[in-house]
Parts: C-alpha cells; sequence; structure tokens
C-alpha cells in the first residue's frame, strides 16, 4: 500500500503542475523552510534574520548575528514518504556596507516510486522483472545578496537569484528561472518588511521522454500523452510587521503579523477574489535569556462548509507551535506543523540546526 500511495501521489503531483500551472506552478516553494519559522506559522518576513532569511527575506540576511552561518533542515510526510530539505550558508561579504551573501538549496522530493508501465508483456503476461524505482524531485537554488541601503541605515535590500529544477524519473524534466526581492526597515524596537517572489514571473519549460512503448500504454489505458511546455509562477507578495518587547533582562516576547497577496487566481483564503487574495499569519515568539524558545502560530485561515448546514460556511485555521534551543553557537529548533488543508490534515515533525562560525557581528 505504501508503494502504491506513493506512485498515485506523484502521478497527481505532476498532473496537477501541468493542468493548474498558474495555481500550483513550483508550490514545493510555498511550504517554507526552517522549524523557526514554520512555528510561527511562517510569520517571518520581517524578523528572518538566521540561515534561512534568503527564502524568507534576503534583505534580513544583514541581520545575522555571526560572520558565517551554516544550517540544515528535514522534514517528512505521509509517513515518511514524502521528503523535504534544505542546506544553506550565509557569509558576510563586506562589512562596511554590511553586506551579506548566501547559497541555499532545497529538495522536496518522493523516492523509490515503482514503474509499472512495462509491467504487462505484449503477451498479456505479467513481468515483475520490468518494474524499476524512480523519484519525483522538485529542486531550487537560490544565490543571494542583501546590504544596507547606506552606512548604518535602517533600510536593508536582498534578493535571490533563483534555478530550478524538477524532474519525474526519466520521463519529464523541467528547467526555472526566477528572482526575489525584499527590503527590510528597523526602527528602534519595530521591524517592517516586504517580500516580493517570482518578481520577475518564473517561467519552467516541461520536457517529457517517453518511449514508444510506454506512449502505447498511455494510449491503451485512456491516458494523454503529455507534450512539452512551460508554464509560469506570478508573483507573490508577502507584507509583514514586527515588535519586541523585553519585560525585563531575562525575559521577552516579539509578535509577527504578515500578510500573504497572491496574484495568480481564487483561492480560499481570509480575503478572497479572482485578481488577489490575501492570507494573514500570525506568530508569537517567547525567549528566556535568548536562549530558550516558546513558539506559536496561526495561519492557513479558510471558509469550511458546516458539517451539518451546507448553506452555512465557518471560518477555521491552523495552529502551529515549536521550541528553539541555542548553546553557544549551535542552535537547535523544532516545529510542529501542517501542510495540508483543513479537511485534510498532515502534520509533520520538523527539525532545523544551525552553525554560527566566524566572529560576532555588528549590525
Amino acid at each position: 500500500m505504501k508503494i502504491l500511495y506513493s506512485l498515485l501521489l506523484s502521478i497527481a503531483t505532476l498532473l496537477c503542475s501541468n493542468l493548474h500551472a498558474q495555481v500550483l506552478s513550483n508550490d514545493f516553494l510555498n511550504i517554507g523552510i526552517g522549524a523557526k519559522a514554520q512555528g510561527l506559522s511562517g510569520a517571518f518576513v520581517s524578523t528572518a534574520d538566521d540561515v534561512t532569511a534568503p527564502y524568507w527575506n534576503p534583505a534580513g540576511m544583514t541581520q545575522q548575528q555571526n560572520a558565517f552561518t551554516v544550517g540544515a533542515m528535514h522534514a517528512e510526510w505521509f509517513a515518511g514518504i514524502a521528503k523535504y530539505d534544505f542546506i544553506g550558508v550565509t557569509k558576510t561579504l563586506n562589512s562596511e556596507k554590511n553586506a551579506v551573501g548566501g547559497i541555499s538549496l532545497i529538495r522536496f522530493g518522493i523516492d523509490q516510486i515503482p514503474s509499472t508501465l512495462n509491467l504487462v508483456n505484449p503477451d498479456g503476461s505479467i513481468n515483475y522483472d520490468n518494474v524499476y524505482e524512480f523519484s519525483y524531485s522538485d529542486y531550487a537554488l537560490l544565490v543571494s545578496y542583501a546590504q544596507n541601503l547606506k552606512k548604518d541605515s535602517p533600510f536593508s535590500i536582498g534578493g535571490n537569484v533563483k534555478i530550478i529544477n524538477r524532474n519525474v524519473g526519466k520521463f519529464a524534466n523541467a528547467w526555472g528561472f526566477g528572482l526575489d526581492a525584499g527590503i527590510r526597515y528597523q526602527k528602534g524596537n519595530w521591524a517592517f518588511a516586504l517580500m516580493a517572489r517570482d518578481l520577475s514571473t518564473t517561467f519552467n519549460a516541461w520536457s517529457f521522454n517517453f518511449t514508444e512503448e510506454e506512449k502505447a500504454v498511455f494510449e491503451s489505458t485512456n491516458n494523454e500523452i503529455p507534450e512539452n511546455s512551460t508554464e509560469t509562477t506570478k508573483p507573490t507578495f508577502i507584507l509583514g510587521g514586527n515588535y519586541l518587547i523585553h519585560f525585563n533582562q531575562k525575559l521577552s516576547l516579539k509578535t509577527e503579523i504578515n500578510a500573504l497577496i497572491n496574484t495568480d487566481g481564487q483561492r480560499n483564503v481570509l480575503i478572497s477574489s479572482k485578481s488577489i487574495n490575501i492570507d494573514p499569519k500570525l506568530g508569537l515568539e517567547l525567549g528566556y535569556k535568548s536562549l530558550i524558545f516558546l513558539r506559536a502560530g496561526i495561519g492557513k485561515f479558510q471558509r469550511v462548509t458546516d458539517d451539518f448546514d451546507p448553506n452555512k460556511e465557518n471560518l477555521n485555521m491552523l495552529p502551529t507551535f515549536g521550541l528553539g534551543l541555542k548553546l553557544g553557537r549551535f542552535h537547535i529548533d523544532y516545529a510542529q506543523t501542517n501542510i495540508g488543508n483543513l479537511s485534510e490534515v498532515r502534520y509533520s515533525n520538523i527539525f532545523s540546526l544551525q552553525l554560527d562560525l566566524g566572529a560576532k557581528r555588528i549590525n
């Protein structure tokens, strides 16, 4: 059952990415990386100050505490069938300009999927020796840069050059390219930010490779043979702000609110229309001595039809929570979150590690 489910999931993902390109194109990049951010329900665009900042807002790299950081994340869904991983580095390039560069690699993949296209021989007999395994993999490489607008400026800017590769075994392969940009403003305990993902509109070019025998299997089972195509990812904008309260020298509380603004068609979010959709997120982080952190968040607001009254809609939301521990230069973060929707819960345990290297920075 596990193998069959993974195969069906892979096929459904491939079909969705081609039939609904405007909405689901490169959707693996909407999940979000890092247990710290996930524990805050993704309300992180103005807080982003660690090795995951290039994804959430590259301008936030100017807030990193050390000259060089490395980090990684791992998460699994569907009882370990789907895996989501991240590894990244950020490094100070110019202290005078507070310039920081980064490289990040993100992968979402389903491995060991059995190909049964050649399971049945021409004479109708079944030959299990013809079954082999392949992987469905999505990759994104982010090359990032950020700096202050000028020395000691409260404004910082940053951007990503994004290269995407998506493949389904030997059957299909796509390459994509896009640009992200972000800006951040810090004033005392307040911080505000704007992130523009796929600002250039990201294009993916798909190519498919099937043998004549495999095409015959598609035709005999009334399946459409995919053709080479191009899909686009329209821009997404994220507005955010946070406020940091120090109750005393030991206890602090940071609150962040984000508004995710989509332009790729109507979605079931709090503010929904055919042209613009707004999905709010709220995150809280309680810190003790800057060593231990408790995090919670609320997001994924959706209107769901009432189970007992089909004419009534309820507004539901999904909570997240997380923990963080800082041991010298070593950060360990954990979050429990859900990548599904309100009717199909898919909880996952997410773990992130970060190691601070080099000298302390003075921002």
